[in-house]
């Protein structure tokens, strides 16, 4: 299951004029008995809130006053996620005149006032922000939004922006629907919202949801693409600067050729998933891995890791892992990988992670002579496979490569290997290739040609290697051993 929850607006998105109607309650009780998690960001005030929708309940979670305050419905509890508002703002705006509404954290008014107040702010010198979301003026601490609002509440719930769906109307959802991995708008959503976002609903308000619902209950989103790609992982740029991208979902790549080539290309394109918030585990044979910044390293030269301790750290959605086996003989390298594997997409199945595995040496630990039905990467998504001798990959997972990433001089060579043995038809190949710092990239689904990439551009990102890397990988480790 790639998304493991919903984020709804509350006016003009699952409710009409302030009511939820029982059939999309109804809808909403449905997604989540898939075992999907249900949050409610709004811009209303709790009180507010809890006296027009009897049936809150059916969200894990509540998010109120625009990111400010958050509710717990299953326990009653409330925590604040900003600061109250400036009692010398508040005196200010009531001298006006102007009708005003005060909650915990947020003040609220209506258009046209929106000059009143910012002039009230400006006299005091205050470092308040205005929001707008329709007709209504809202009033909040810095950086206090509908993403931070949810941002916190997923944190709390274990889970990833990148398995959220977010829907919403208004020009206050823009942050909701960006932080999103996919953003729907209802049909009558501001246009600059419908803009925007992914998928634009046929139906509005409630109705449009569900159709969001019905689409999640019955694919996972797959026969509703999104309109653009969105946080895209690009590879490169090929010999005319044109991105040359990763599937974000549901394709497997192998990476081969010359070990230095396959490292930089490799630690580069961690570096990428990091930026944009996907979780990775990293399996690594040849300690090639366990100076990258980012990650919490399991295991080292001496000592070798548990699938236990991996596991758990995988449980924090923003934890990313490398799992050293240096220190764990050949012969057992296959079994272990057997070990973890399984219970990582197992999470992938409950929790949509970790995004993305990475396999090095792969030829080594998912070996040919593994049988198809014992091979752990049958069925195997979003998985980078790092191998130099990708004809000795199990049959499994040469079944489930989308992607070829050939680097060095030998990747014509290795293409035309790599087709005969996938069954692939034998593409056309660039006319200059060759040289040591390129690479030819191919997706067998793809419309596009062979690209040529330089792989030098990718190393030239790469962050340095500091000292107390491994001393701060230890003390994670630790903590999480703890938790």
């Amino acid at each position: 299951m790639r998304y493991t929850a919903i984020a709804l607006d509350y006016d003009g998105t699952i409710a009409h004029d302030g009511v939820v109607p029982p059939h999309v309650v109804d809808g909403l009780t449905r997604l989540r008995q898939t075992g999907r998690k249900l949050l409610l960001v709004t811009g209303r005030e709790l009180e507010e809130l809890l006296g027009i929708f009897p049936e809150i309940a059916v969200f894990d979670r509540v998010v109120a006053e625009n990111g400010a305050l958050l509710y717990r419905p299953d326990s009653g509890e409330r925590k604040e996620l900003g600061e109250p508002p400036p009692d010398e703002l508040i005196d200010s705006l009531h001298a006006s005149g102007i009708p005003l509404s005060v909650g915990h954290t947020i003040i609220a008014t209506v258009r046209p006032h929106e000059t009143t107040v910012l002039e009230a702010i400006a006299n005091l010198g205050l470092e308040q922000q205005v929001i707008f979301n329709k007709g209504a003026v809202m009033i909040l601490p810095p950086g206090v939004n509908k993403a931070s609002g949810l941002k916190y509440a997923l944190a709390e719930l274990g889970l990833s922006p990148r398995n959220v769906v977010a829907a919403g109307d208004g020009e206050n959802d823009h942050a909701l629907l960006e932080m999103a991995e996919y953003s729907a708008a209802t049909a009558n959503a501001i246009d600059t919202l419908k803009a925007a976002a992914d998928y634009v609903t046929r139906e509005t308000h409630g109705d449009g949801v569900l159709e969001v619902v019905a689409g999640l209950i019955e694919s996972d989103l797959a026969g509703m693409p999104p309109k653009r790609p969105r946080r895209v992982l690009c590879i490169g740029k090929d010999t005319e600067g044109r991105d040359v991208l990763l599937p974000t979902a549901h394709g497997s790549v192998l990476i081969t050729g010359e070990p230095a080539a396959t490292a930089d290309l490799t630690t580069a394109l961690l570096n990428r998933l990091c930026r944009t918030g996907y979780q990775f585990c990293a399996l690594d044979t040849r300690a090639a891995y366990v100076d990258f910044k980012p990650a919490v390293v399991f295991g080292s030269s001496s000592n070798a890791p548990a699938v236990a301790e991996v596991l758990t750290a995988l449980g924090k959605p923003d934890v990313q892992t490398v799992v050293c086996l240096a220190a764990v003989g050949a012969a057992e390298r296959p079994r272990f990988v057997e070990k973890l594997l399984l219970p990582l997409r197992e999470l992938r199945e409950t929790a949509g992670r970790p995004h993305w595995i990475i396999v090095d040496e792969a030829h080594e630990l998912l070996p040919a002579s593994a049988r198809p039905d014992d091979s752990p990467a049958s069925g195997a998504e979003n998985t980078i496979y790092v191998a130099a001798d990708p004809m000795a990959l199990a049959p499994g997972v040469l079944a489930t490569v989308e992607g070829i990433v050939a680097c060095g001089e030998q990747a014509p060579a290795m293409i035309d290997a790599f087709a005969a043995a996938a069954a692939w038809k034998r593409p056309a190949l660039p006319t200059a290739t060759g040289r040591r710092d390129q690479a030819l990239v191919w997706f067998r689904r793809s419309e596009r040609p062979v690209s040529l990439i330089e792989v030098s551009r990718m190393k030239a990102e790469l962050p340095s290697a500091k000292p107390e890397r491994r001393e701060k990988s230890a003390e994670v480790g630790q903590v999480l051993r703890r938790a």
